[in-house]
């Protein structure tokens, strides 16, 4: 293996023509620098500098290397420059259903990263129940969840009017049994949504799943069947509330972060902004 302190060595007396230059430029005194040419040349098996000649002159074993130790010494300085840059060293994990992750919070998202270059967010989108878990085991350190009932280490938490949504020109009575559009298992509305038509003593059906937001309100766009939604989810689409049923008691939708302090902290804290903004916008919005 080739000690870079002594190729640096060799390239200095290269580029300065003599050993006292050399030392001058390295800082160190010419009986060192002879030392490490010499420890060099032991390695390398071979002469590489001319020392007879004025200037010194590299022998050809010598130009051979010179290329090849210009490039080792130049790797070195990119790795040590790329292992000591901080950019995207620490990891924050997010996580939050589709309805939260708004063009805001995604704005907040990269005015955060703008400020902190050292931070990676990982952002996930998902069903409460693999959130929850998720969460629980520490695999995220933020996570914005939709429950029944917040735990007592939420940092805040708010009520989401949910309503029943069908296509803006379906039928007035409905189909029976019902065709149901729901979220996988794990979706916090559609046991709700099956509790809900069981009381109403109603038979139904499940006509169509997805863990995508988008794709629920774009099958009950199409007629596909009737659901279960957050209210401010469903506006702008071409859906109509489903008003036969009892009012659904609100969904709470709560804040959890293993941190208070730190960029973590800070992160969480940032959320916490957004939602209540958010939810403040929908009690406007629904009064």
């Amino acid at each position: 293996m080739l000690d870079p302190r002594l190729l640096r060595a060799f390239v200095a007396i290269a580029d300065a023509g003599s050993f006292t230059a050399a030392a001058d430029r390295l800082h160190m005194t010419q009986s060192t620098m002879s030392q490490q040419i010499a420890r060099l040349e032991e390695v390398i098996g071979r002469e590489l500098v001319d020392r007879a000649a004025r200037p010194v002159r590299l022998t050809v074993t010598g130009e051979r290397l010179l290329g090849h130790a210009r490039r080792i010494l130049a790797l070195q300085t990119e790795a040590l420059t790329l292992v000591a840059e901080t950019s995207g060293t620490t990891s924050v994990r997010i996580g939050m259903p589709d309805d939260i992750a708004t063009p805001e919070m995604a704005h907040a998202f990269a005015a955060f990263a703008k400020r902190h270059k050292e931070a990676r967010l990982d952002v996930t989108t998902g069903l409460r129940a693999d959130l929850a878990r998720r969460y629980r085991s520490g695999e995220l350190d933020i996570v914005v969840l939709k429950e029944d009932t917040p735990s007592t280490d939420s940092w805040a938490s708010f009520a989401e009017p949910i309503a029943w949504f069908t296509a803006l020109d379906a039928p007035a009575d409905l189909p029976d049994p019902v065709p149901l559009v729901t979220f996988p298992l794990g979706g916090l509305y559609r046991d709700a949504m099956f509790e809900r038509l069981e009381r109403e003593r109603r038979r139904w059906y499940v006509a169509f799943t997805s863990a995508s937001l988008r794709n629920v309100l774009m099958a009950i766009e199409a007629g596909l069947g009737l659901s279960l939604l957050p209210i401010d989810a469903a506006k702008g689409w071409r859906v109509r509330p489903f008003t036969d049923f009892p009012p659904e008691p609100p969904i709470i939708a709560s804040l959890y972060s293993w941190e208070q302090n730190g960029i973590v902290g800070e992160l969480a804290n940032e959320v916490l902004d957004i939602l209540r903004r958010h939810f403040a916008h929908e009690r406007h919005t629904a009064s």
